[in-house]
């Protein structure tokens, strides 16, 4: 048996062990040394298998992980959040369907300073839901608007997302999350328009609430400055090189908990909870890391990367549809897999692809994380969808799944124009080149 006939045996058997539930970082650790002890040798599956995980764990570049994820926690806890919301309903509620834009442009300003798509959707679900209910408005409309509002966390910077796929292409963390920015904050505004459109063709979905006094708009922006003087130290800290993205990451949380104790907002109680659940999510994300970084090295030695990228690469066909195959392959894998866990799958394989069709590597890494943007709303898998239908447990799955269904039209015209257009992306990473 060839070695690449080893490798798809081995791609077909991670995909039974996930169809059975079995957990995507260790289905992804047991292909991976099993494939590699049969291609090489027990002894050498073993020393790689042992080198690699405590390479991923003693990773000085993974500490950027657990330290936005804290960012993020105390964020919450310290009701940044909350004030967030505020502000967005302050200027946008008069308008029709207000309460849910307010609720998008809360996730873009939590999800620069979170750095998670589900913990985004989680957040606003807590802290918006409640507040459209009594407005009265259409909960298909509220809950679809709080999970597509939450994918903006993924893209948005920073993102755990862009974080990991910098490490996995050893491309620049700093110009990943510029290039998130402008698409980031273009998607946010096709989200506006859509929610617009639906409310002013069906009123009675998102009622426009009575305008506030200047003065009251005025002072609720006092909630959002905090979060712009944060995004601006950390992202303008790394744009200008004044610290790496560890330590701007270290310099948020640390800003962050201190906003939450001026404010007098962080209690021990919460404390201790953002640590945990900080805890929680960086060890989930790093045994995933681990779990890739073993599979990918299966990957490598079957040579299916390589040959998959010289085949795609010789194809009679243009550069942009075997790009567009790509991105419909992640469209697709993305409704039933996990975003983080299928861009770790993933990456391996289509990297090579990338820089044979001599596509820029930070560009893709946008247009990657646009596109599963789609999949943690779509059925069966829409990882937002069931994280606002657990907060609200009286909305049902299939009513969320609904309503995030037209903020799906608004992420396929902006990957349609990042594809068109990838200085939309790369304006910014430009300037620090």
């Amino acid at each position: 048996m060839s070695e690449i006939q080893i490798g798809i045996l081995g791609c077909l058997a991670l995909l039974v062990l996930l169809a059975c539930s079995m957990p995507v970082a260790f289905a992804m650790a047991v292909v991976g040394v099993i494939g590699f002890a049969i291609v090489r040798s027990p002894h050498a599956a073993l020393s790689m298998m042992t080198s690699d995980m405590y390479g991923t764990f003693a990773s000085y570049s993974l500490t950027v992980i657990p330290l936005f994820v804290l960012m993020g926690q105390v964020a919450f806890h310290g009701g940044i959040s909350r004030r967030l919301f505020k502000a967005a309903y302050a200027w946008l509620g008069p308008l029709p369907g207000g309460l849910a834009m307010a609720t998008v442009a809360a996730c873009m300003g939590f999800g620069a300073i979170c750095g998670s798509g589900p913990a985004t959707a989680a957040t606003m679900a807590a802290v918006a839901l409640p507040e459209m209910r009594r407005y009265k408005y259409d909960m298909e409309l509220g809950s679809g608007s709080v999970a597509a509002g939450g994918s903006l966390g993924m893209l948005i910077p920073p993102s755990v997302v862009f974080i990991v796929y910098s490490i996995m292409t050893e491309q620049s963390i700093g110009e990943l999350f510029l290039a998130g920015v402008i698409p980031g904050l273009m998607t946010g505004g096709l989200f506006f328009l859509t929610i617009y459109a639906h409310c002013k063709l069906r009123p009675h979905l998102g009622p426009a609430s009575p305008p506030l006094p200047w003065k009251e708009k005025f002072l609720s922006l006092g909630g959002v400055i905090e979060t712009l003087i944060l995004f601006a130290v950390v992202m303008g800290g790394m744009f200008l090189g004044y610290f790496t993205p560890t330590e701007a990451a270290g310099i948020g949380a640390a800003g962050t908990i201190l906003v939450a104790l001026v404010r007098r907002q962080l209690t021990w109680k919460s404390f201790t909870r953002s640590l945990l659940e900080t805890l929680r999510t960086s060890c989930m994300v790093m045994i995933i890391v681990a779990g890739a970084v073993v599979f990918s090295r299966f990957l490598a030695v079957t040579q299916i990367p390589f040959v998959l990228a010289r085949t795609l690469a010789e194809l009679p066909l243009p550069a942009f549809m075997v790009m567009s195959m790509i991105i419909l392959f992640y469209l697709v894998g993305g409704c039933f897999i996990d975003a983080l866990a299928l861009l770790l799958l993933t990456t391996p394989i289509f990297y090579p692809v990338i820089l044979e069709l001599r596509y820029d590597p930070v560009w893709f890494g946008v247009i990657i994380v646009l596109v599963t943007q789609m999949g943690v709303i779509s059925p069966p898998v829409g990882v937002n969808a069931y994280v606002v239908s657990g907060i609200e447990r009286d909305i049902p799955l299939q009513t969320v799944f609904k309503g995030a269904l037209p903020f799906l039209g608004a992420l396929i015209i902006a990957a349609v124009l990042l594809l068109a257009f990838p200085s939309i992306s790369l304006f910014l990473p430009q300037l620090m080149r």
